[in-house]
This record gives structure tokens, sequence and C-alpha cells, in this order.
């Protein structure tokens, strides 16, 4: 019995590890969890409960913690949004100042304010077309016509 003991707590150290390093990859908040699972079914190991018993709490306490504690630190760690006022545009209507061709550059007036726009799509906006702003990129319209 006490080779089980000594495998499960190889299992379980290997499980860490490898949970680990793969959150350290991805930074996706997801392995970290079944990190945490394995710790805690390691020390069941350490006190020698069944193995059964450690699987069970180890699939428990990670999937528990995927569902619960994933979406709140996500939300809690979500840093590289910067909101702007310029954000507001997103989805408003403007007219077309300069011809945008396909691929380059033009410029488009929303609000009373002109700004360089980029067409998504495969046609020329020509002036005085009405355009949708789909996103922003730096200090460019994404656009297409409507």
């Amino acid at each position: 019995m006490e080779n089980i003991d000594v495998i499960m707590l190889i299992i379980w150290f290997a499980i860490i590890l490898v949970a680990a390093f793969i959150e350290i990859v991805t930074m996706d908040l997801t392995s970290v969890w079944f990190s945490l699972g394995a710790v805690l079914s390691f020390i069941l190991a350490l006190i020698g409960l069944d193995p059964l018993i450690q699987v069970v709490v180890f699939i428990g306490v990670s999937i528990l913690l995927l569902l619960t504690v994933r979406p709140l630190a996500k939300k809690y760690f979500r840093t590289n949004i910067v909101s702007t006022n310029a954000d507001r545009l997103v989805g408003k209507i403007g007219i077309c100042t300069q011809e945008i061709p396909p691929g380059e550059r033009g410029e488009v007036r929303v609000d009373g304010k002109y700004w360089t726009a980029i067409s998504s799509g495969d046609e020329t906006v020509q002036v005085d077309d009405k355009v949708e702003i789909l996103a922003i990129e730096g200090v460019k319209l994404i656009v297409v016509k409507v």
C-alpha cells in the first residue's frame, strides 16, 4: 500500500508542476485551478487517504474553482483595456470627407470632428458616403460603408 501512496504523491506533484507551467505559458487562468486541486490532493496523499478520495477531491475542487473563482479573477485582472472617450464613437454613423480606397487611408467626420479612417470593406468609400464606425485602432477609425 505504501507504493501506491508514493506513486500518488508523484502523480499529484507532477500535475501541480505541469498545470502551473501551462498556466505560466498561456496566462489564461484555467490551469491554475487544476494545480490548486492537485495541491489539495497532494496533502490528502500525505495524510494517507484512499487514492479514490484524492481523485474525487481533485476533480471536484478543480472544477469548482474553475467555475466560480475564474470569472471573478478574470474580471479583476482585466488590465489591458483602456477606455477612452473615443470608444463612444463605435457604432455611430459618420460622413466620408476624403475618399477611402480599399487598404488605404481617408477621412471621416463624426460628431463634428475629423478622423483618419480605413475601410474594412473591399469597395472605395466616396466623399459624402455614410459610414459606420466598427472600431478604433490607435487614432484611426475602422469603418464600413452603409
